[in-house]
Order: C-alpha cells, then structure tokens, then sequence
C-alpha cells in the first residue's frame, strides 16, 4: 500500500526575521512542489531513497528513528516519521523535488509536510491542516532548534498566508493572482547563522532594532489591506520600505541590492530580498508591460529569473 502526495514550496513576501520574534508576516506558495511518495512494508524499517540530496538506499531498523549520526538530507523525513509514530511494520520512502534546495523555497518543510500528509492517510487518522502544521512545525523544531513555522503553514496551507509565528495565526489572504518575479543570486543562505547574527546585534541595539520590528510590523499590516485590494503599485512601495529595514538590519547584500536596484530602475514597483538575505532570492513586482525590463535587468545584476506561479494550493494527494 503506498501513497503519493506533493507540497509546493514558498516565498516570503513581508516580514522575514521579524516573524522569529513573535511578530506577523504575509508569505505565499510556489508552482514548484516537492514529492514523496510513502509505501508500507511488513518488515519494521525504515527506507529512504532522496537523490535531489545525494541520499540513495538509506535505512535502519524503525525502533532506532532519530538516533545516531543523521546526515542533513534525512532528518527532516527521519524525524517526521518517528513524530507520527508507526505501530507496526515499516516504510519506504522516496522524495523528489521540482526546485533546487539552494533556491531557499523550503524544500525541507515541504518534505516534512508531505510525509506527515501521506501517513496520516496510509494509517487512516485523516489529520487535519492543523494537526499536520502542529506535528511538522514540531518536527522542524526537533531538527534545527528554532523556526517560526511560516514555511511549514504554506506548505500545508497553500495560496498567500497572514502567519503570526507558531501557528499562533494563519489567515488565507485569498488572493486571485499575485504576479511576482522572482530572481535567485545563486548564493545559498545559511538561514540559522543570519537569524543569529542578526540577534547579537539586537542584543547590542536593543530598542533600534526593536523599532525596526515595529516598522516591519506595520508595514505588513498595510501590505495585507493592499494585497487583498490587488494594489500592486502600493505593495511595491511597501516592499522597497520592508527591503530598507531588512538593510538596516543587516541582511542584505551586494548582489541583492543590485538585483533589486536594477528592477527598480527597469520599472518595478518595488523589490526585496525574499528569505533570510544575503543570498537565496529576491522578489518584484511591475506591470505587465515592464515585466520583461525588469527579468533583462536582473538578469543583467547576475541574477537568475525563476519562473514561478505563485498563490498555489498546499499540501495534496497526487496519487
């Protein structure tokens, strides 16, 4: 008996290290979606076959999940499993992914997301979008520690999130269309040490940055009201004010800020860093008719066009 089920990746829109603190964000879902598919077995092991991260015919016996040396490319999944609990027999497990896991579109959630999905259906418990969020966050939490579960609710969610951090809020924005551009610096971030760093300095500067928070806070307020209202000039001028404190803060870089320049002065509304910074991806917004100038103009900053859809549906049952 096995099962197919896919989940896409994501792209932060407003509020990325904020949303660690406690404070909201607005995050939405990418076209590209990775893939598990789960098969029981009667012997009690656990397989796993991932190439996208070199792992090929990986396994322990199931009573040892979570034990021992375990190479980056399992834990997710590993931990996921031994957080759902299997009473009896084993797994096969084999993940692909529509995106590269240098992107930053959250490849490990969306794993997660998928193997917690496709065994609450194997086993016949029918988790809803909650429980899967719950025991995924927690599983994210197990692995790296920290983590405000915004990649994990789109993930399981899908479409364009108002997420407070925890779960504490997730409010489906509903949107029709959200037109983004998204260009990739081709530098993968290190998302922990970024969020650490950027916590000494806090610790140095208390109230600037909380004030910075603060800021970031609002504009993820009115960034909402605008979405929602498809005014896309305003979210562009709310993006370029979120992009200025996310320089503040120190997070951005050289090749970012070319990138979201160049968009800017090809005719973008605005553009940001999408994610932790320094690296990964950033995001604009134009009018059809400036779309092209600016994908030529990141193009030109060194950056590479990823062709996305955005806004689309979360955790699903291929087969």
């Amino acid at each position: 008996m096995k099962i197919t089920v896919s989940a896409p990746g994501k792209l932060m829109l407003f509020g990325e290290h904020t949303v660690v603190y406690g404070r909201p964000c607005i995050v939405t879902t990418v076209g590209q979606r990775m893939k598990v598919t789960v098969e029981l077995l009667d012997k009690p092991l656990f397989q796993l076959n991932a190439p996208d991260v070199q792992i090929e015919s990986y396994q322990k016996p199931i009573t040892n999940l979570g034990k021992g040396d375990i190479s980056k490319g399992v834990r997710f999944v590993e931990f996921a499993v031994k957080n759902f609990g299997i009473k009896k027999g084993g797994l096969k497990i084999i993940t692909k992914s529509q995106f590269n896991s240098s992107f930053g579109f959250g490849s490990s959630s969306a794993a997660t997301v998928c193997v917690i999905k496709a065994l609450s259906e194997l086993t016949g418990k029918k988790l809803s979008n909650k429980q899967i969020f719950d025991l995924s966050y927690k599983t994210v939490l197990d692995v790296q520690g920290k983590g405000s579960g915004f990649d994990v609710a789109a993930a399981t969610y899908g479409g364009t999130l108002y997420f407070v951090t925890e779960g504490k809020t997730i409010k489906p924005l509903n949107l029709p269309s959200l037109p983004l551009i998204v260009g990739f610096t081709g530098i993968k971030a290190d998302t922990v040490t970024i969020v650490n760093q950027v916590l000494e300095k806090a610790k140095k500067y208390p109230n600037i940055i909380e004030n910075i928070y603060t800021a970031i806070q609002t504009i993820v307020a009115l960034a909402r009201k605008s979405l929602i209202k498809e005014d896309f000039q305003t979210v562009g001028e709310l993006m370029n004010f979120n992009q200025g404190y996310l320089v503040a803060l120190g997070v951005s870089s050289q090749k970012l800020d070319n990138m979201i320049n160049l968009s800017k002065d090809a005719g973008a509304y605005g553009a940001k860093l999408s994610g932790a910074g320094v690296g990964d991806c950033m995001i604009a917004l134009a009018l059809p008719s400036k779309v092209k100038l600016v994908k030529n103009a990141i193009t030109k900053a060194g950056g590479q066009i990823i062709n996305v859809k955005t806004n689309v549906e979360g955790v699903r049952i291929e087969a």
